[in-house]
């Protein structure tokens, strides 16, 4: 793949993973317009990973048997109708259906790094994945800063207005600039692909990686869907555009996406998800101190974020490897447990929040990364005993 076409993938990305995510700091603003009570804010997200689930499940299987170049402009405009449906909703209902329209078509994401992984040779593929991921990680932060800054000025419906306009701008730049692809799917239909992709969910190794992936985003959740609370309240009182700039600090994960695939490449990536579930338990340390330090606060972000992302990237990398010709229905698959994962942390930490304060989020935060490092070490240990009844099998047969 060329350079141009890795950016052209990671804007892609940057701003389909935006529309589900710019709700969150939004939530206290868009609660207030629509006359939500504030446990119940978290929905606003929630219903977004709830649609993305949706698409995961019905649409990225469609990437193994149809052209992606075909999928990638279609999907990123349809984002882009239910982004503009939730600018101009009427009601609390119509916004809540066009937050899971968006979130339905968001699964483009998927579609570009199937794209981004197929496209490439097998030694650059981590190279690619971790290119094209970063624009996720940018369309997660940025964009959360971007709709901070712009809400103040237009309000939280420009906000969505803008990136609403963005995603069929983009959609038809896609269009133009993707260069086809090799014909994929090897005659499999929907019906095949759907019954595929159910049969990764018995796979121990693919499990394995969802789990992971599934706790290791609710911690993500957790903080980037609760913490706009107690920033809004006392002693902070910030507005929407300080709570938005403050993710420009996690822009540190574009970092850990990106040499995480250098890395995976290297045959570094086990040692790499140690080290980054490590890291993420650690960042609930700081990140607890909300309530007094922003300083603790910002070096937990930075953290919590080159953890995760390095997480995401290792991961991925690993099923496109080992699932090469099913590269779409693995990813959709894998970001089930992501997206059940996150809507998990974005609903339990606002009504934790509302209950016991940010403690509690910050123990549930950490309580879902301590899963996640024991998902990994369970695994660990499983694959090293099977490699030893491999090799005790291969000995006596000789």
């Amino acid at each position: 793949m060329s350079g141009k076409i890795r950016l052209l993938l990671a804007i892609v990305c940057a701003v389909a993973v935006a529309s589900v995510y710019i709700a969150q700091p939004l939530l206290e603003s868009m609660g207030r317009s629509l006359g939500m009570s504030e446990a119940a804010t978290g929905w606003l997200v929630a219903t977004g990973q709830i649609g993305y689930v949706v698409g995961l499940v019905l649409l990225v299987p469609l990437g193994d048997i149809v052209r992606r170049r075909l999928l990638i402009p279609t999907q990123l405009a349809l984002t882009g109708v239910g982004l503009l449906m939730t600018a101009f909703a009427p009601a609390v209902a119509v916004v809540f259906a066009g937050l899971a329209l968006a979130g339905v078509f968001a699964v483009v994401v998927q579609t570009a790094v199937a794209y981004a992984a197929a496209a490439s040779p097998p030694n650059e593929q981590g190279r690619s994945i971790g290119a094209v991921t970063s624009g996720v990680v940018v369309g997660i932060l940025g964009g959360r800063a971007l709709a901070g800054a712009l809400a103040e000025a237009v309000g939280w419906q420009g906000v969505y207005f803008a990136f609403g306009v963005a995603a069929i701008a983009l959609a038809v730049a896609a269009a133009a600039m993707l260069p086809r692809e090799h014909r994929v799917g090897g005659g499999r239909s929907y019906p095949g692909a759907l019954r595929g992709l159910a049969h990764l969910f018995s796979q121990r190794s693919f499990l394995s990686s969802g789990l992971i992936a599934f706790f290791a985003f609710a911690s993500f959740g957790t903080l980037w869907s609760g913490m706009s609370l107690p920033l809004a309240e006392h002693p902070w009182s910030m507005g929407e555009t300080a709570i938005g700039m403050l993710s420009l600090v996690g822009l540190a994960g574009v970092l850990g996406a990106a040499r995480a695939g250098r890395w995976a490449d290297a045959g570094k990536g086990s040692f790499v998800m140690c080290g980054a579930l490590a890291l993420l338990i650690v960042s609930w340390l700081a990140i607890s101190q909300l309530t007094w330090s922003l300083g603790f606060l910002l070096v937990g972000i930075l953290v919590l974020d080159f953890a995760v992302q390095s997480v995401h990237v290792s991961n991925q990398h690993r099923l496109t490897s080992t699932y090469p010709m099913r590269a779409s229905a693995v990813i959709g698959g894998y970001m089930v447990f992501y997206s059940l994962g996150s809507a998990l942390g974005a609903s339990a930490t606002t009504a934790l929040y509302s209950i016991w304060g940010w403690s509690a989020s910050s123990v549930l935060g950490a309580g879902f990364a301590v899963c996640a490092l024991v998902v990994w070490v369970v695994g660990a240990l499983q694959h090293r005993r099977q490699r030893i009844r491999e090799a005790v099998f291969v000995e006596r047969a000789d």
